[in-house]
């Protein structure tokens, strides 16, 4: 079975547009998903990357674009105004979901509070409280963010996207092919199915 890495933040909101979009793929696909946990704001700083929010004109931009692709979808994308959160305790918890086997309910449940509900997913009561209502352990997600091995293995994944190449979120791979966003989906699964070459 072909494995598609997927390399995420919570934070980003091409992101969750593209998370709405992976079952539907994988389904097509016949891959099986391997999720990757990355710091994004770790990913900027060792790139040189920047958020595309920092650039006044690619925002209002970007945020109609997204607002298309949304639409386009049928998933409801919310203007957060939160945003932007630090992602690390989140990013944190998604370690943990993996290893829990609790990855898509976990990810569910922080995607949409941060791009559906625009929920203040910076607060931890708040994080707290998505968690218990997605029917998962609020006190075991938070000792996660503050475990040291977590913190490590989190820490580890995002220097190896970086040095396989990657800059911003959401990325894939498809064997050693890097693609970047979400509108690149299409490529991706036709790399998946044996269908893109060049």
């Amino acid at each position: 079975m072909t494995k598609l890495k997927f390399l995420f933040d919570y934070g980003s909101p091409t992101t969750y547009l593209a998370w709405k979009r992976l079952p539907g793929l994988l389904e097509r696909s016949g891959a099986a998903l391997e999720p990757v946990p990355i710091l994004l704001g770790a990913v900027f700083k060792a790139t040189g990357n920047a958020s595309p929010a920092m650039i006044p004109a690619k925002a209002r931009w970007m945020f109609e674009d997204m607002a298309l692709w949304a639409k386009v979808a049928g998933t409801t994308l919310a203007a957060n105004p939160h945003f932007p959160v630090n992602t690390t305790r989140l990013m944190r918890g998604a370690v943990l979901a993996i290893d829990r086997g609790e990855f898509d309910a976990y990810s569910s449940a922080m995607f949409d509070g941060m791009w559906q509900d625009a929920r203040d997913m910076g607060d931890a009561t708040v994080v707290g409280q998505v968690l218990e209502s997605a029917g998962l352990d609020p006190a075991a997600y938070a000792a996660a963010a503050e475990d040291t091995a977590i913190k490590d293995r989190l820490r580890a994944s995002t220097e190896a996207a970086v040095a396989a190449g990657v800059f911003g979120a959401p990325s894939f791979f498809v064997g050693d092919r890097l693609f970047f966003g979400q509108d690149r989906m299409d490529f991706v699964e036709a790399a998946l199915k044996g269908d893109l070459r060049a």
